[in-house]
Protein backbone atom coordinates (compact mmCIF):
# COMPACT_ATOMS: atom_id res chain seq x y z
CA UNK A 1 0.00 0.00 0.00
CA UNK A 2 1.44 3.57 -1.20
CA UNK A 3 2.02 5.29 2.04
CA UNK A 4 0.41 8.93 2.31
CA UNK A 5 2.82 11.81 2.61
CA UNK A 6 1.02 14.53 4.79
CA UNK A 7 1.18 17.92 3.75
CA UNK A 8 2.30 18.43 7.63
CA UNK A 9 4.15 16.68 10.22
CA UNK A 10 5.45 18.32 13.32
CA UNK A 11 8.74 16.72 15.13
CA UNK A 12 8.36 15.83 18.70
CA UNK A 13 11.30 13.69 20.02
CA UNK A 14 13.02 16.28 22.14
CA UNK A 15 12.41 17.23 25.80
CA UNK A 16 8.86 17.58 24.98
CA UNK A 17 7.39 14.08 26.52
CA UNK A 18 9.89 15.44 30.18
CA UNK A 19 8.41 18.70 30.30
CA UNK A 20 4.73 17.37 30.21
CA UNK A 21 5.49 15.03 32.30
CA UNK A 22 6.48 17.48 35.06
CA UNK A 23 3.77 20.03 34.37
CA UNK A 24 1.47 16.72 34.89
CA UNK A 25 3.48 15.92 38.21
CA UNK A 26 3.58 19.16 39.75
CA UNK A 27 -0.07 19.28 38.94
CA UNK A 28 0.67 22.87 37.34
CA UNK A 29 -1.54 22.77 33.72
CA UNK A 30 -3.35 26.15 33.79
CA UNK A 31 -1.80 29.56 32.43
CA UNK A 32 -0.14 29.77 36.40
CA UNK A 33 2.31 27.26 35.62
CA UNK A 34 5.90 28.08 35.54
CA UNK A 35 6.83 27.69 31.66
CA UNK A 36 4.89 30.07 30.57
CA UNK A 37 7.56 32.42 32.18
CA UNK A 38 9.89 30.61 31.08
CA UNK A 39 8.92 30.35 27.49
CA UNK A 40 7.96 33.95 27.28
CA UNK A 41 11.45 34.77 28.58
CA UNK A 42 13.36 32.66 26.68
CA UNK A 43 11.81 33.36 23.25
CA UNK A 44 11.67 37.14 23.15
CA UNK A 45 15.53 37.16 24.16
CA UNK A 46 16.17 34.61 21.10
CA UNK A 47 14.42 37.25 18.43
CA UNK A 48 16.11 40.00 20.11
CA UNK A 49 13.30 41.68 22.35
CA UNK A 50 12.72 42.86 25.95
CA UNK A 51 9.48 41.23 26.66
CA UNK A 52 7.68 38.45 25.61
CA UNK A 53 3.67 37.63 26.39
CA UNK A 54 2.22 34.11 25.42
CA UNK A 55 -1.18 33.47 23.87
CA UNK A 56 -3.47 30.72 22.50
CA UNK A 57 -2.62 31.26 19.03
CA UNK A 58 -1.31 33.57 16.89
CA UNK A 59 -4.49 34.99 15.40
CA UNK A 60 -5.50 36.61 18.63
CA UNK A 61 -1.46 38.16 18.79
CA UNK A 62 -2.88 40.41 16.20
CA UNK A 63 -6.10 41.38 17.91
CA UNK A 64 -4.22 41.74 21.37
CA UNK A 65 -1.43 44.04 19.38
CA UNK A 66 -3.88 46.29 17.12
CA UNK A 67 -5.92 47.16 20.78
CA UNK A 68 -2.57 47.79 22.65
CA UNK A 69 -1.28 50.41 20.34
CA UNK A 70 -4.86 51.75 20.55
CA UNK A 71 -5.71 51.24 16.76
CA UNK A 72 -9.31 52.10 16.30
CA UNK A 73 -12.19 53.28 14.53
CA UNK A 74 -11.29 55.40 11.32
CA UNK A 75 -7.49 54.27 11.57
CA UNK A 76 -5.95 52.95 8.63
CA UNK A 77 -3.00 50.07 8.54
CA UNK A 78 -1.47 49.25 4.97
CA UNK A 79 -0.98 45.51 4.53
CA UNK A 80 -0.53 42.92 2.14
CA UNK A 81 -3.58 41.66 0.13
CA UNK A 82 -2.00 38.19 0.07
CA UNK A 83 -1.88 36.86 3.50
CA UNK A 84 -3.79 34.93 6.05
CA UNK A 85 -7.10 36.68 6.67
CA UNK A 86 -6.08 37.07 10.63
CA UNK A 87 -4.73 40.07 9.42
CA UNK A 88 -6.98 42.16 8.08
CA UNK A 89 -9.34 40.53 10.36
CA UNK A 90 -7.51 41.76 13.46
CA UNK A 91 -7.50 45.74 11.78
CA UNK A 92 -11.19 45.21 10.75
CA UNK A 93 -12.56 43.95 14.04
CA UNK A 94 -10.84 47.24 16.14
CA UNK A 95 -13.18 49.27 13.38
CA UNK A 96 -10.15 50.33 11.64
CA UNK A 97 -9.61 50.18 7.57
CA UNK A 98 -6.87 47.82 6.30
CA UNK A 99 -5.09 49.12 3.56
CA UNK A 100 -3.83 47.07 0.64
CA UNK A 101 -0.39 47.21 -1.69
CA UNK A 102 0.18 44.04 -4.01
CA UNK A 103 3.17 41.30 -3.39
CA UNK A 104 6.27 41.32 -5.05
CA UNK A 105 6.50 38.20 -7.71
CA UNK A 106 9.56 36.66 -6.99
CA UNK A 107 9.50 36.70 -2.56
CA UNK A 108 5.70 36.51 -2.30
CA UNK A 109 6.18 39.44 -0.02
CA UNK A 110 4.36 42.68 -0.05
CA UNK A 111 5.89 44.96 -2.52
CA UNK A 112 7.58 47.87 -0.22
CA UNK A 113 7.78 50.16 -3.41
CA UNK A 114 4.00 50.62 -3.19
CA UNK A 115 3.47 51.50 0.62
CA UNK A 116 4.36 54.96 0.37
CA UNK A 117 1.36 55.81 -2.63
CA UNK A 118 -1.05 54.45 0.04
CA UNK A 119 -0.28 56.52 3.08
CA UNK A 120 -2.74 59.39 3.91
CA UNK A 121 -2.99 61.04 6.75
CA UNK A 122 -5.39 58.36 8.15
CA UNK A 123 -2.47 56.13 8.17
CA UNK A 124 -1.83 54.45 11.39
CA UNK A 125 0.44 51.59 10.91
CA UNK A 126 1.99 49.19 8.79
CA UNK A 127 1.56 45.46 9.09
CA UNK A 128 4.59 43.75 7.95
CA UNK A 129 3.56 40.15 6.99
CA UNK A 130 6.99 37.83 6.53
CA UNK A 131 5.33 35.05 3.85
CA UNK A 132 6.42 31.60 3.93
CA UNK A 133 10.00 31.33 4.04
CA UNK A 134 11.72 34.87 3.45
CA UNK A 135 11.43 38.02 5.23
CA UNK A 136 9.86 41.37 4.13
CA UNK A 137 12.52 44.11 3.01
CA UNK A 138 12.41 45.76 6.12
CA UNK A 139 14.88 48.73 5.97
CA UNK A 140 12.53 50.35 3.46
CA UNK A 141 9.39 50.17 5.73
CA UNK A 142 11.25 51.16 9.19
CA UNK A 143 12.22 54.48 6.98
CA UNK A 144 8.86 55.36 6.07
CA UNK A 145 7.57 54.47 9.39
CA UNK A 146 9.85 57.47 10.76
CA UNK A 147 9.29 59.83 8.30
CA UNK A 148 5.22 59.31 8.36
CA UNK A 149 5.52 58.29 12.34
CA UNK A 150 3.46 55.27 12.05
CA UNK A 151 3.15 52.25 13.99
CA UNK A 152 5.33 49.17 12.68
CA UNK A 153 3.39 45.40 13.62
CA UNK A 154 5.22 42.95 12.54
CA UNK A 155 3.55 39.39 11.73
CA UNK A 156 6.60 36.62 11.85
CA UNK A 157 4.12 33.91 12.55
CA UNK A 158 6.16 31.98 9.90
CA UNK A 159 9.62 33.28 10.52
CA UNK A 160 10.85 31.35 13.69
CA UNK A 161 14.52 31.29 13.08
CA UNK A 162 14.54 33.60 10.45
CA UNK A 163 17.02 37.09 10.16
CA UNK A 164 16.81 39.83 7.91
CA UNK A 165 20.45 41.06 7.58
CA UNK A 166 21.27 39.11 10.78
CA UNK A 167 18.78 40.62 12.93
CA UNK A 168 16.38 38.34 14.08
CA UNK A 169 12.72 38.36 12.82
CA UNK A 170 10.22 39.64 15.40
CA UNK A 171 12.78 42.55 16.32
CA UNK A 172 11.51 45.06 14.37
CA UNK A 173 8.97 48.04 14.75
CA UNK A 174 6.76 48.27 17.81
CA UNK A 175 5.05 45.14 18.10
CA UNK A 176 5.05 41.46 17.24
CA UNK A 177 3.09 38.29 16.57
CA UNK A 178 4.84 34.66 16.38
CA UNK A 179 2.34 31.52 15.88
CA UNK A 180 2.93 28.19 17.34
CA UNK A 181 0.51 26.07 15.23
CA UNK A 182 1.99 22.51 14.61
CA UNK A 183 3.18 23.57 11.07
CA UNK A 184 5.42 26.47 12.56
CA UNK A 185 9.00 25.69 13.51
CA UNK A 186 8.50 25.70 17.10
CA UNK A 187 4.85 24.47 17.65
CA UNK A 188 2.78 24.21 21.00
CA UNK A 189 -0.16 22.30 19.08
CA UNK A 190 -1.58 25.95 19.30
CA UNK A 191 -0.45 28.78 20.74
CA UNK A 192 1.12 32.24 19.75
CA UNK A 193 3.48 35.30 21.23
CA UNK A 194 3.77 39.30 21.46
CA UNK A 195 6.78 40.53 21.90
CA UNK A 196 8.09 43.88 22.10
CA UNK A 197 10.59 46.23 23.67
CA UNK A 198 8.39 48.84 25.81
CA UNK A 199 7.68 47.90 28.88
CA UNK A 200 4.22 49.94 29.17
CA UNK A 201 3.15 48.33 25.66
CA UNK A 202 3.94 45.19 26.99
CA UNK A 203 2.00 45.10 30.07
CA UNK A 204 -0.79 46.22 28.61
CA UNK A 205 -1.01 43.10 26.40
CA UNK A 206 -0.46 41.20 29.37
CA UNK A 207 -3.54 42.99 30.80
CA UNK A 208 -5.38 42.18 27.77
CA UNK A 209 -4.82 38.96 26.74
CA UNK A 210 -5.86 38.17 30.81
CA UNK A 211 -9.37 39.95 30.74
CA UNK A 212 -8.15 43.25 32.17
CA UNK A 213 -8.09 42.03 35.57
CA UNK A 214 -6.14 44.40 38.12
CA UNK A 215 -3.62 43.83 40.60
CA UNK A 216 -4.96 45.29 43.42
CA UNK A 217 -8.68 44.66 42.60
CA UNK A 218 -8.99 41.59 40.61
CA UNK A 219 -12.67 42.03 39.35
CA UNK A 220 -13.15 45.31 38.91
CA UNK A 221 -12.58 46.13 35.32
CA UNK A 222 -11.71 49.75 33.14
CA UNK A 223 -11.74 48.25 30.02
CA UNK A 224 -12.58 44.63 27.94
CA UNK A 225 -10.00 42.56 27.63
CA UNK A 226 -9.94 38.57 26.07
CA UNK A 227 -9.33 35.27 27.79
CA UNK A 228 -6.26 34.79 25.42
CA UNK A 229 -4.38 32.53 27.70
CA UNK A 230 -1.36 30.07 27.20
CA UNK A 231 -1.20 26.89 29.27
CA UNK A 232 1.46 25.55 31.16
CA UNK A 233 1.21 22.25 28.86
CA UNK A 234 1.63 24.21 25.63
CA UNK A 235 4.41 26.17 26.90
CA UNK A 236 6.30 23.12 28.37
CA UNK A 237 5.95 22.32 24.92
CA UNK A 238 7.46 25.25 23.44
CA UNK A 239 10.19 25.43 25.69
CA UNK A 240 10.93 22.29 24.30
CA UNK A 241 11.10 23.09 20.70
CA UNK A 242 12.79 26.64 21.41
CA UNK A 243 15.61 24.31 23.03
CA UNK A 244 16.33 22.96 19.18
CA UNK A 245 15.53 25.60 17.12
CA UNK A 246 18.62 26.28 15.07
CA UNK A 247 18.69 22.42 14.27
CA UNK A 248 15.40 22.70 13.24
CA UNK A 249 15.74 25.66 10.81
CA UNK A 250 18.93 23.62 9.42
CA UNK A 251 16.51 21.09 8.52
CA UNK A 252 13.80 23.20 7.05
CA UNK A 253 16.98 24.21 5.10
CA UNK A 254 18.31 21.04 3.86
CA UNK A 255 14.60 19.84 3.42
CA UNK A 256 14.60 22.90 0.98
CA UNK A 257 17.44 22.57 -0.87
CA UNK A 258 16.49 18.79 -1.64
CA UNK A 259 13.48 19.97 -3.07
CA UNK A 260 14.96 22.48 -5.07
CA UNK A 261 17.75 20.26 -6.43
CA UNK A 262 15.06 17.44 -7.38
CA UNK A 263 12.48 19.65 -9.12
CA UNK A 264 14.75 22.22 -11.02
CA UNK A 265 14.06 20.47 -14.01
CA UNK A 266 10.61 20.85 -13.98
CA UNK A 267 10.04 23.19 -17.12
CA UNK A 268 6.27 24.20 -15.85
CA UNK A 269 7.40 25.26 -12.16
CA UNK A 270 8.53 27.98 -10.42
CA UNK A 271 10.53 27.27 -7.18
CA UNK A 272 10.91 29.83 -4.45
CA UNK A 273 13.39 31.98 -4.59
CA UNK A 274 16.50 30.56 -2.14
CA UNK A 275 17.73 33.69 -0.71
CA UNK A 276 17.88 37.33 -1.30
CA UNK A 277 19.90 40.16 -0.72
CA UNK A 278 18.97 40.36 2.81
CA UNK A 279 18.05 36.56 3.57
CA UNK A 280 18.34 32.76 3.27
CA UNK A 281 15.49 31.58 2.14
CA UNK A 282 14.38 29.46 5.77
CA UNK A 283 11.50 27.19 3.60
CA UNK A 284 8.31 27.26 6.29
CA UNK A 285 6.59 25.60 3.55
CA UNK A 286 7.78 24.61 -0.16
CA UNK A 287 5.86 26.70 -1.97
CA UNK A 288 5.74 26.27 -5.92
CA UNK A 289 3.87 28.40 -8.64
CA UNK A 290 2.54 27.15 -11.96
CA UNK A 291 3.87 28.77 -14.71
CA UNK A 292 1.65 30.94 -16.91
CA UNK A 293 2.05 28.28 -19.91
CA UNK A 294 0.82 25.15 -17.83
CA UNK A 295 -2.96 24.97 -18.79
CA UNK A 296 -4.19 24.17 -15.48
CA UNK A 297 -3.75 25.81 -11.97
CA UNK A 298 -3.31 25.25 -8.42
CA UNK A 299 -6.77 23.20 -7.75
CA UNK A 300 -5.96 20.94 -10.82
CA UNK A 301 -2.65 20.43 -9.38
CA UNK A 302 -3.58 19.88 -5.93
CA UNK A 303 -5.94 17.07 -6.97
CA UNK A 304 -3.38 15.21 -9.14
CA UNK A 305 -1.34 14.97 -6.31
CA UNK A 306 -3.99 13.90 -3.89
CA UNK A 307 -4.66 10.75 -6.82
CA UNK A 308 -1.02 9.78 -5.53
CA UNK A 309 -1.65 10.69 -1.83
CA UNK A 310 0.33 13.14 -1.63
CA UNK A 311 -0.96 16.28 0.69
CA UNK A 312 -1.01 19.79 -0.25
CA UNK A 313 -2.17 23.29 0.43
CA UNK A 314 -3.36 26.61 -2.00
CA UNK A 315 -1.27 29.14 -1.13
CA UNK A 316 -2.97 32.35 0.93
CA UNK A 317 -6.49 33.94 -1.16
CA UNK A 318 -6.13 37.78 -1.49
CA UNK A 319 -8.01 39.60 1.09
CA UNK A 320 -9.13 41.91 -1.78
CA UNK A 321 -10.92 39.03 -3.18
CA UNK A 322 -12.32 37.69 0.34
CA UNK A 323 -16.36 37.49 0.04
CA UNK A 324 -16.30 38.12 3.76
CA UNK A 325 -14.69 41.71 3.09
CA UNK A 326 -16.68 42.77 0.09
CA UNK A 327 -20.14 42.03 1.97
CA UNK A 328 -18.46 44.79 3.88
CA UNK A 329 -18.16 47.19 1.01
CA UNK A 330 -14.32 46.99 0.96
CA UNK A 331 -11.84 46.46 -1.40
CA UNK A 332 -14.52 47.65 -4.27
CA UNK A 333 -13.11 47.32 -7.76
CA UNK A 334 -9.56 46.94 -6.46
CA UNK A 335 -7.09 44.60 -8.16
CA UNK A 336 -3.50 43.24 -7.19
CA UNK A 337 -2.44 40.99 -10.16
CA UNK A 338 0.61 39.54 -8.38
CA UNK A 339 -1.24 38.53 -5.69
CA UNK A 340 -4.32 37.29 -7.70
CA UNK A 341 -1.65 34.91 -9.49
CA UNK A 342 -0.23 33.68 -6.52
CA UNK A 343 -3.53 32.78 -5.62
CA UNK A 344 -4.48 30.63 -8.35
CA UNK A 345 -1.05 29.29 -9.50
CA UNK A 346 0.58 28.65 -5.94
CA UNK A 347 0.43 25.70 -3.63
CA UNK A 348 2.71 23.94 -1.77
CA UNK A 349 3.87 20.51 -0.72
CA UNK A 350 4.79 18.54 2.47
CA UNK A 351 6.85 20.34 4.37
CA UNK A 352 6.64 19.15 7.86
CA UNK A 353 9.58 19.27 10.01
CA UNK A 354 9.19 15.28 10.19
CA UNK A 355 9.72 14.85 6.35
CA UNK A 356 11.75 12.75 5.74
CA UNK A 357 14.03 12.13 2.39
CA UNK A 358 12.41 9.52 0.79
CA UNK A 359 9.65 10.98 1.41
CA UNK A 360 10.61 13.99 -0.62
CA UNK A 361 12.24 12.23 -3.44
CA UNK A 362 8.91 10.54 -3.89
CA UNK A 363 7.00 13.99 -4.03
CA UNK A 364 9.27 15.16 -6.52
CA UNK A 365 8.84 11.83 -8.62
CA UNK A 366 5.13 12.74 -8.48
CA UNK A 367 5.21 16.12 -9.64
CA UNK A 368 7.23 14.94 -12.62
CA UNK A 369 5.04 12.53 -13.55
CA UNK A 370 1.77 14.83 -13.00
CA UNK A 371 3.18 18.00 -14.27
CA UNK A 372 3.77 16.66 -17.53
Amino acid sequence: MIEAIPVNEPLLDGNEKKYLAECIDTGWISSEGPFVKQFEGQFAARVGRKYGVAVCNGSVALDVAITALDIGAGDEVILPTFTIISCAAAIVRAGAVPVLVDSDSLAWNMDVNQIEDRITPRTKAIMVVHIYGLPVDMYPVLTLAEKYGLKIIEDAAEMHGQTYKGRPCGSFGDISTFSFYPNKHITTGEGGMIVADDKVLAERCSSLRNLCFQPQKRFVHEELGWNFRISNLQAALGVAQLERLDELVARKRNMGQRYTALLTDIPGLELPVPHTGYAENIYWVYGLVLKDGVPFGAEEMMKRLAQHKIGSRPFFWPMHEQPVFQKMGLFADESYPVAERLARRGFYIPSGMALRDEQIKRVADVLHEVTA
